[in-house]
């Protein structure tokens, strides 16, 4: 098995290792359809999570049996991401456009009043979302945000470079190794990253990061959780900024863990903290 089938193999073998029924629906929008996962009772409170680039949302394995307890949790694949959602519609052409899509989710699954989390890049979506559409969301959870209080490391991104340009199982691995310190516990999970050099990668968005107005202005009640060893970027100097520029958030630090494996890794103390700031 080869190609985009050995990445799509390895995403439902995820899948199926989620302790927590699943519905799967695939929701219509401008940009095209979005596949989301749906777990956890009919009438808990809906909690919509966005995953990190390139992890999809099978990326929340180890969070979804805690979260889906009491939450009706909603996990769509990125538009314009590698995952089973299908970008066949407009271009995404930054920002708006992510808006626009969320909006359209927003509104098929009759989402007003949701709690809204992200990881990384996903965070960075959340936020954003925040700031366009306060009055639909209850509760912000941001996990280890990129570009949004402060820029990304070069260090970081030199490393990323050489998987990105010529993506291979090996590369994606060492890359996350060298992020993380250690191997994904999980053997279907490390499969799964190893996969991902084998997704079609669409076009990035470019992460604008917010305005200090408009973060100072944010209306939402947020957690902001950070990864201590992350190596994405300087941790204590984002902690800084989101407590300056969103006084009224909670900033959390989680000392022994990473950018790239803080939902995946050692989750009880994640869900438990997220499981406190949304009840």
């Amino acid at each position: 098995m080869g190609g985009e089938a050995a990445f799509f193999s390895a995403y439902d073998t995820v899948l199926r290792h989620w302790p927590v029924e699943v519905d799967t629906v695939d929701v219509p929008s401008p940009y095209g359809s979005t596949r989301v996962h749906i777990s956890g009772p009919k009438d808990g409170a809906p909690l919509v999570l966005l995953p990190g680039g390139g992890t999809t949302s099978v990326g929340w394995f180890a969070n979804i049996g805690s979260l889906a307890t009491t939450h009706r949790v909603y996990a769509p694949d990125l538009m314009g991401d590698i995952g089973r959602s299908v970008h066949d519609g407009a271009p995404l052409r930054g920002a708006d456009d992510l808006m626009t899509w969320l909006d359209t989710f927003f509104d098929e699954l009759r989402l007003d009043g949701a709690h809204l989390g992200g990881h990384s890049y996903g965070a960075w979506i959340a936020l954003n979302y925040a700031l366009h559409a306060p009055h639909r969301l209850r509760r912000l959870a941001l996990l280890d945000p990129t570009n949004c209080f402060a820029g990304m490391s070069p260090v970081y991104l030199l490393r990323a470079l050489p998987m990105l340009i010529a993506p291979s199982a090996e590369r994606v691995e060492a890359f996350h190794r060298w992020e993380t310190g250690r191997t994904p516990e999980n053997p279907a999970w490390q499969a799964f990253l190893g996969s991902t050099a084998t997704a079609r990668r669409p076009k990035v968005v470019a992460m604008r990061r917010p305005r200090p107005e408009d973060l100072k202005a944010c209306a939402v009640r947020a957690l902001v959780l950070l990864a201590g060893r992350s190596r994405v970027h300087n941790v204590r100097r984002v902690a800084a900024q989101a407590r300056r520029l969103m006084p009224e958030a909670s900033v959390v630090l989680l000392p022994n863990a990473s950018h790239h494996s803080l939902p995946t890794e050692q989750p009880d103390e994640l869900n438990g903290l997220l499981t406190q700031f949304l009840a």
